[in-house]
């Protein structure tokens, strides 16, 4: 498993966990809720017999108590353990009681004269843990007409919940809560998998553009060093050695892509010289020279705003500047120059110096780093030295005999490992 897939597994993991810590105690309390509420449902529904009662009789009546003894009879030891009966003026007609509800009756709140024109509950917890539903329901008159039916009593019936009851009620909600956690757990495991597909796919898909960005960065390349009568070796050569210096400076990821796509772009506003000065074999004229200079515009112009090369123009445009102000277009000095093209100077002249030209021979090794000593502190940063003088040799060692197929070959694996392919 690679540290994306881990890193998803123990996210999800999390997730689903603290979903099912969430989700399993409201689970819980709705299905006790829910349960509560039937069991109420039930116990009004009960009551709500005795308007089969009373029909034809008002409460008011004089017989209406007897009548009222009766119903609340009737209904006590069914579902409630106490039965009152009401008339409209909230005097109490009639009232019955179990066993239970002789035990309870004394630990009740008391009220006084009901009132009420809704039917509702309330749920309490007596002492000892007994629990009971106490409800409240209005008695009316059937109406024929659209008009409000009017109330002409009350009930109240109070029922002790047996602990058997209570307990099955709780199991219920338990399960309710076990099985919202595990559906949480269950369903983080259902897309783990999901996710890491799309995400391998998504990588591969990223993998495929990036490396069509490094091939159209190659083509280009070409295309310069073509135009320039070079064989296109440089550019890679002094991408990989500057590579090798950001690496001791500690740069990484789009700031080293970005070096390296600068590095192998620096000349890439060449495109843009006439060929009697791009060409030319002697020594060029000042105003040829103004002319020369114009590739570094012209290749800022051309990498940026093209996405992936936007950071390329740091190298591209900061590539003749020197440490002491000396340099072009800008002038810049010091830390004024981007890094990144502070460290390509150094990678840029080392090579043009150990490399064979039409023009000229190869200089060794010291040769090469006797200039560059003589030129840190005007042309080359000192750090950006600092950093380069203890690998010299081994980058001098490692690109003596390359050609252009060897070089490239050391810069793909600079490539793949900085650009993540």
């Amino acid at each position: 498993m690679n540290s994306f897939n881990k890193r998803t597994a123990v996210r999800i993991s999390a997730v689903s966990l603290l979903l099912a810590i969430v989700a399993s105690p409201i689970a819980w309390f709705v299905a006790r809720e829910n349960a509560e509420e039937s069991t109420v449902a039930l116990a009004m529904e009960e009551s709500r017999r005795l308007l089969r009662h009373f029909d034809a009789i008002a409460l008011s009546e004089p017989d209406a108590r007897e009548h009222a003894s009766q119903a609340a009879e009737t209904i006590t030891g069914g579902l409630f353990d106490i039965a009152e009966v009401y008339d409209r003026d909230g005097n109490k007609l009639a009232e019955s009681m179990t066993q239970d509800g002789q035990i309870i009756e004394p630990l009740l709140p008391k009220h006084g004269r009901p009132q009420y024109s809704e039917a509702s509950y309330e749920s309490l917890k007596l002492e000892r843990g007994r629990w009971i539903l106490r409800v409240f329901v209005p008695l009316q008159e059937r109406s024929d007409t659209q008009g409000a039916a009017r109330i002409t009593g009350y009930f109240e019936g109070v029922r002790v919940v047996s602990e058997w009851q209570h307990q099955q009620m709780l199991d219920d909600a338990l399960s309710a809560a076990l099985m919202a956690g595990l559906a949480s757990l269950l369903c983080g495991g259902a897309i783990y998998p999901v996710v890491v597909r799309l995400s391998a796919e998504n990588e591969q898909k990223a993998h495929e553009v990036l490396d069509s960005h490094i091939s159209m960065m190659e083509a280009l390349g070409r295309a310069i060093a073509k135009r320039d009568s070079d064989t296109g070796a440089h550019n890679y050569r002094v991408a990989w050695i500057a590579a090798r210096i950001a690496e001791r400076l500690g740069m990484r990821d789009k700031v080293m892509q970005s070096l390296i796509a600068g590095s192998f772009l620096h000349d890439v506003g060449k495109i843009g010289i006439p060929d009697a000065i791009l060409l030319k074999p002697g020594k060029l004229d000042a105003d040829e020279f103004d002319t020369m200079r114009t590739h570094v515009q012209q290749g800022e112009e051309i990498v940026t705003g093209i996405g992936w090369l936007d950071g390329a123009s740091a190298v591209v445009a900061g590539h003749h500047e020197k440490w002491d102000g000396s340099g072009y277009p800008r002038r810049l000095s010091g830390q004024d120059i981007p890094l990144a093209a502070r460290v390509f100077a150094v990678a840029d002249v080392f090579d043009a110096l150990c490399s064979k030209r039409p023009y000229k021979e190869p200089m060794g090794l010291d040769s090469a780093m006797e200039i560059l000593e003589k030129d840190t502190g005007s042309h080359f940063d000192p750090e950006v030295m600092a950093a380069f003088r203890p690998i010299a040799q081994e980058v001098f060692d490692r690109l003596a005999g390359c050609d252009e197929d060897a070089t490239r070959q050391l810069l793909e694996v600079k490539v793949r490992s900085h650009f993540g392919i």
